[in-house]
């Protein structure tokens, strides 16, 4: 069950915003219907603290027994943390991807990209076609 106070990529990466006294932070991972579809994780790669990332640009990759791919950022901003626990706990990700298993926190430079990201109904839907 996806959370209700999550934003959704189409690629399956997700974003929780909150209200810091320095702007808005964003925290970001992948879903539990990206795990799924990835099985098991083997590697991780993240980019580092003071990083810039692009709403809809690549900011890393996920490796799995299946396949290579792209983590897209939801959103535009620096990288200000990064859950580098999960590096050597891949299963983290895939055991509690909304918790524990974020990947890495964004001080947002602009909010805009969030009027595109999906709400939980409409990330379900986008689902539930894939799987058919």
């Amino acid at each position: 069950m996806n959370p209700d106070d999550l934003r959704y990529t189409e690629t399956h990466e997700w974003v929780r915003i909150e209200k810091t006294p320095s702007g808005k932070l964003a925290t970001v991972g992948i879903t539990a219907f990206a795990t799924e579809l990835l099985t098991d994780l083997v590697h991780i790669d993240l980019p580092a603290v003071g990083a810039a990332v692009k709403a809809g640009q690549p900011f890393g990759e996920v490796e799995s027994v299946k396949s290579v791919s792209d983590l897209n950022s939801p959103v535009e901003g620096e990288v200000v943390e990064v859950n580098d626990a999960i590096t050597d706990q891949l299963e983290t990700v895939s055991d509690d991807p909304f918790g524990e298993g974020w990947l890495i926190k964004v001080k947002l430079a602009d909010d805009s990209a969030l009027q595109k990201l999906m709400d939980r109904a409409a990330y379900e839907a986008q689902c539930r076609e894939q799987e058919e």
